[in-house]
């Protein structure tokens, strides 16, 4: 009877398996089902609309329905289901456009779709504002985290089907929002944040150095400014406007800021440091944004002080420079993580999953995104007035000389003050040259158009 009774457990305990993997196969045919038919050679894929409802992605698309530079803005973000791009947002969620279901089969008249937060007219407006240039720029919501544009030239026209794909420009198959930059003295941002949790903001503000153009560290290295004849005395307020090279390599010396700090401060904000870990990406719906590296030996070493100003071996994506400004804005010390598609409907025409705002973990204190906060304000004021009229715009700009210093790149960086316009943005110019289109000429553009924009929804 005992050995009857084992078998009959044994049996009951098998079926009880078998019936849990075979409601698990079920499960994964019904929800990825469409994953493996849009990667099939032949599938129905649904398209994807932006916030006013623009078709960013159409399978079918071609010129004479929309014209032919109409996807050139979006080309190496978007992308398309050619598998020529992974790093887009299409071949990251090309399932969710599939239309099959395990139920009904390959439909060709499904109505699977993605709906993305961004404004493809505003998207396009920047784009052209770039001229001749080539760069990037990147703007979000920092309460909620919706994208509203994001952009790289050069960027790549799909509606070409990569027929030249050998005289594509470098970096046109990729969206340089997500990848590292030496980000110049928007590095100066980190580094008074780090400044201002290290030794408040009391003792930051008392703190006055001597700019004379060039300023000889503790290891008889020069630091150049970019003013030759210097800026004299300065406080932060003054130093942070000027990028004041001179100022900052003193400030990283002074013996009320430990190198330590600036590590721990660095490594809270995402920073990889010294190597010590493993490099870390932010996930915009499946698109893999690079995080910060820099290395920090010792704060009298040149190197160590160049790279808390935005050179020597530090990077960091135009995305994450944007995010950081959430958590200034916000006074919070947490960021807004951003995200690019707002909403997923099913083949039959049900919404399959909508967005939710998530958030950093702490980085800094609340008090002092208050007083960075007001740091960036007052440079927007005094500096950057006309960017958007009657409002406060926070902001730095950045120098950041790449190829060996043979180029040099401009970056600005900033928010909005204005709780009915929340919006922090990131700009860069390649192998900027004075005399062309600047940084806060894009800047104009961008928040001019994306506020009217946004007021007429």
């Amino acid at each position: 009877m005992k050995s009857i009774r084992r078998v009959q457990k044994l049996i009951t305990a098998m079926l009880l398996i078998f019936l849990a993997a075979f409601a698990f196969l079920i499960y994964r045919l019904q929800t990825e089902a469409g994953f493996y038919m849009s990667n099939a050679s032949k599938v129905f894929l649904g398209c994807v609309y932006d916030r006013n409802g623009d078709v960013l992605f159409d399978q079918n698309a071609d010129a004479q329905i929309y014209g032919s530079d109409y996807f050139t803005d979006i080309g190496n973000l978007i992308g398309d289901d050619s598998r020529q791009m992974n790093n887009t947002l299409v071949s990251q969620n090309i399932g969710k456009l599939a239309n099959f279901s395990f139920m009904l089969g390959e439909q060709e008249d499904g109505k699977a779709a993605i709906y993305c937060t961004l404004d493809h007219k505003v998207n396009r407006q920047v784009y052209d504002a770039f001229g001749k240039k080539d760069g990037c720029a990147v703007a979000y919501n920092y309460k909620t985290g919706e994208i509203y544009l994001c952009l790289s030239k050069p960027s790549v026209n799909i509606l070409n089907h990569y027929e030249d794909i050998d005289s594509l420009e470098q970096g046109s198959l990729l969206c340089k929002v997500f990848y590292p930059t030496v980000p110049g003295s928007t590095q100066k941002i980190s580094t008074t944040l780090a400044a201002l949790e290290s030794m408040g903001y009391d003792n930051l503000v008392r703190k006055q150095y001597t700019c004379n153009g060039v300023y000889t560290n503790l290891t008889g290295k020069e630091i150049k400014c970019h003013l030759s004849d210097g800026h004299g005395e300065q406080n932060i307020f003054q130093a942070f406007a000027n990028s004041c090279n001179p100022f900052f390599a003193q400030l990283v010396e002074d013996l009320d800021f430990p190198l330590h700090d600036i590590e721990k401060t660095y490594q809270k904000m995402g920073y990889l440091v010294n190597e010590n870990g493993k490099q870390n990406y932010l996930n915009i719906d499946g698109i893999s944004a690079f995080t910060a590296s820099t290395s920090l030996q010792d704060k009298t070493d040149f190197n160590t002080q160049w790279g808390c100003m935005g050179q020597g071996e530090t990077l960091v994506s135009p995305l994450q420079l944007m995010v950081w400004q959430s958590a200034i804005a916000n006074q919070t010390g947490i960021s807004t993580y951003p995200y690019l598609i707002s909403y997923t409907v099913k083949v039959n025409g049900k919404i399959a999953s909508q967005a939710e705002t998530s958030f950093s973990s702490q980085m800094f204190s609340e008090e002092t995104a208050g007083h960075m906060r007001e740091i960036m304000l007052q440079n927007g004021r005094e500096n950057y007035a006309n960017l958007l009229p009657g409002t406060d715009v926070g902001i730095k700009s950045g120098t950041a000389q790449v190829e060996n210093g043979e180029k040099e790149n401009s970056l600005l960086v900033g928010f909005v003050d204005d709780e009915n316009f929340p919006v922090a943005f990131c700009i860069q110019i390649d192998d900027r040259v004075s005399g062309e289109v600047s940084t806060s000429d894009i800047a104009k553009v961008l928040l001019q158009n994306l506020h009217e924009s946004l007021t007429e929804e």
